[in-house]
């Protein structure tokens, strides 16, 4: 297969530079040679065939590379009969990197440009990744950098000291505070009799939003799980044909505010939504092969995060997620409805200081704390159980760097959708852009 993409593209190339014309233009008359457009086109396309396949086997030395692919399932077949080894795939990921900035430079049209610079972007994630499977450690924010393409600032903990004091003042009381904070929270918890109720109810709310804003094809479906043993809170796996399995990990009580928070995140304007979107515009109506595989590791993973988690405010703006939860959400879960406002005032704090969770993945992924250390400060910080603290260590312990994609993604993905105080329908509009084009990070910081 490498040699033939190879051959196949010095053959597109050369035939390019052998057909252009001679004639010089009329003046004032743009041209465009539209024989080395297809041949760029072309070189591209089997660039991404070789992703495709190059991606398919790589998934077959680590369980969880790929997050999903719903391309021909004979592919899949052929790719795991025979998969390279790991050094073999390496040398294989830099080569095709090198042809596509040979091909990049004979691409005419802004959005194949940004087609190649996304397999660009991807391909460096998955050489990383693979020289991480064979030993090599990086430091946080370069491992996080070199597979979701943004390079993360972190703050001092000490900088979310003052958050913290405004929940010492919204749960007063005895005992150490992240205590005071779960026996309150736990008011709020959902019966398990009540969980598919519930959480069919929120998702239909979030689906509904959705769907008046962004277009979605006429089969779409999901289905909802309830499972245990995970490091997560909740999981999308996409399969295809507009159709997902949802699953909820209800190792730990599940308290109110998940519903709507997973109900978006996992599936309307989220995950769900994302890859649909992917599919039936880049796969299906342009051909674009390589987006028919979803690699974890990858910045593709950024942008899946962010527009998840800020899809969440997206739909439910302003009062509107408190309004739902407390007059339809609550009676559902049989969950007594609180007088006052305390119980969102808090959710808001505990949010505005999760960026420590980043601050404490890097300090102990990078050696500089123990784990005992980044669960009690986890615990002090994210305002939670040592149970839950243990469960949030086990994430970074799986996903490592994959940490900075909810935070920082959902930063960055609302920053540009609300870039210059847009209209509501201009910010639906610009979410549909990024679910449905090939984005990165560094997409949503061009001005």
């Amino acid at each position: 297969m490498r040699k033939f993409v190879i051959l196949s593209l010095v053959a597109a190339l050369s035939a390019c530079a052998a057909s252009e014309t001679k004639t010089p233009p009329k003046p004032g008359v743009a041209t465009l040679d539209v024989r080395r457009t297809a041949a760029s086109t072309e070189a591209l396309d089997e660039i991404a065939a070789a992703y495709l396949r190059l991606t398919l086997e790589i998934g077959t030395h680590e369980a969880g590379y790929i997050d999903a692919y719903y391309g021909p399932p004979e592919l899949k077949t052929a790719a795991e009969a025979a998969p390279r080894d790991k050094a073999a795939l390496l040398t294989a990921t830099r080569e095709l990197m090198a042809q596509i900035d040979l091909a990049a430079r004979r691409i005419p049209d802004p959005l194949e440009r940004r087609r190649a610079t996304f397999l660009r972007a991807q391909l460096r994630a998955a050489e990383t990744r693979l020289m991480m499977m064979q030993g090599t450690r990086f430091a946080f924010a370069d491992e996080a950098e070199r597979l979701f393409g943004v390079r993360p600032r972190l703050k001092p903990l000490a900088s979310y000291d003052a958050e913290l004091a405004k929940i010492d003042a919204l749960v007063p009381g005895e005992g150490a505070l992240p205590d005071r904070v779960e026996a309150y929270l736990d008011a709020f918890t959902i019966p398990k009799d009540r969980l598919q109720k519930t959480f069919d109810a929120a998702i239909a709310r979030c689906r509904g939003r959705s769907m008046a804003h962004i277009p979605m094809p006429a089969n779409e479906s999901f289905r909802l799980e309830f499972v245990t043993g995970k490091s997560w809170s909740g999981y999308n796996y996409y399969q295809g044909g507009y159709h997902s399995l949802i699953q909820v990990n209800t190792d730990l009580p599940i308290r109110l505010s998940r519903a709507l928070d997973l109900g978006c995140h996992e599936g309307y304007p989220g995950h769900h939504l994302l890859n649909m979107k992917l599919e039936e515009k880049l796969v299906k109506e342009r051909g674009w092969i390589e987006f028919s595989v979803y690699p974890l590791y990858s910045p593709q993973s950024l942008i899946a995060e962010g527009s998840a988690n800020y899809g969440i405010d997206l739909a439910f703006p302003e009062s509107s997620k408190a309004d739902t939860e407390r007059d339809v959400l609550m009676p559902i879960a049989e969950i007594a409805v609180p007088s006052g406002d305390r119980y969102w005032q808090l959710l808001a704090a505990i949010k505005r200081a999760s960026g420590a969770r980043l601050t404490i993945a890097q300090q102990y992924l990078d050696g500089e704390i123990d784990r005992p250390t980044a669960v009690a400060l986890t615990q002090k910080y994210m305002l939670v159980s040592a149970q839950r603290a243990e469960q949030s260590i086990s994430f970074t312990d799986q996903y490592r760097s994959y940490v900075i994609n909810y935070g920082l993604g959902e930063t960055m993905v609302r920053a540009w959708v609300e870039r210059g105080r847009p209209s509501r329908d201009e910010m639906w509009r610009r979410m549909a852009k990024i679910v449905s084009e090939p984005t990165l990070p560094s997409d949503l910081l061009a001005r």
